[in-house]
């Protein structure tokens, strides 16, 4: 608990805020412009909305905002002498590795939450909406919450052993692609692979889109669930093997 603590005040010392509040906000914006410009009606109630902007959100966005989530995790240690005292340290790596990750992966939940509210907020004052998000949306955010954790996984080993800061935001952004790519021929296995693929199917659920069937089943949530563990346990493991072979920079 302490090292995650020491993470979270590291983080918030950085940039994390603007991502954290700028990238979902202006995904909503754009999704609202785009309908507003159109002079189309959402047929659909808040389930389009959710289209136009949680949908495209899973695509790339949330994909990038969580890369540069976990440069910032890592952007300190890879800072002059910081790596030494990493490495000479008595914490053990798979400390390290499970504190930056879920450093990464709560902060990205916050960011999902300015995401609902933003969602929340245009739909009843520029849409006028009736009531609040359905309850299969309620239960569609929970998961991709969850199913970003993997990706904080992936994305903090990434910057953990690649000391540019850009590089590992330059590996999500080809993840997603590929994952889109995947979903869109709807190869839905890709998620069981892909942490990105994973994310954006969670995002997609209940939608009808990328090869979602439109209804909320149980199958489809246990399907995200039993990935994000996987996948998550697969990374931290990987991650934390990977720190024990690493040595002090020359």
């Amino acid at each position: 608990m302490n090292s995650i603590a020491a993470e979270m005040i590291k983080l918030r010392r950085s940039q994390s805020l603007l991502v954290v509040f700028l990238l979902p906000i202006s995904i909503v914006g754009v999704g609202t412009f785009n309908t507003v410009l159109s002079g189309e009606e959402l047929q659909n109630g808040w389930y389009t909305l959710w289209l136009r902007t949680v949908v495209f959100y899973g695509l790339f966005p949330l994909a990038l905002g969580v890369a540069i989530l976990a440069s910032l995790a890592w952007k300190a240690e890879h800072r002059s002498g910081n790596w030494n005292a990493l490495m000479g340290g008595p914490v053990p790596s798979a400390r390290i590795v499970v504190a930056k990750t879920s450093v990464v992966a709560l902060v990205a939940a916050s960011m999902h939450v300015v995401m609902l509210v933003a969602v929340i907020v245009t739909g009843k004052v520029v849409f006028g909406l009736s009531g609040t998000l359905p309850g299969p949306l309620w239960t569609a955010s929970a998961l991709i919450v969850t199913s970003s954790i993997p990706l904080a996984a992936l994305q903090s080993g990434l910057s953990m052993v690649i000391r540019s800061f850009a590089v590992p935001i330059a590996v999500a952004l080809v993840g997603a692609g590929l994952s889109v790519f995947l979903l869109t021929a709807e190869m839905g296995g890709a998620i069981f692979v892909l942490p990105y693929a994973l994310a954006s199917r969670a995002t997609q659920l209940a939608t009808g889109t990328f090869g979602d069937s439109g209804a909320f089943t149980t199958g489809s949530a246990v399907s995200v669930l039993a990935s994000s563990a996987i996948l998550t346990v697969a990374a931290v493991l990987v991650s934390s093997r990977v720190l024990d072979s690493r040595d002090v920079h020359a």
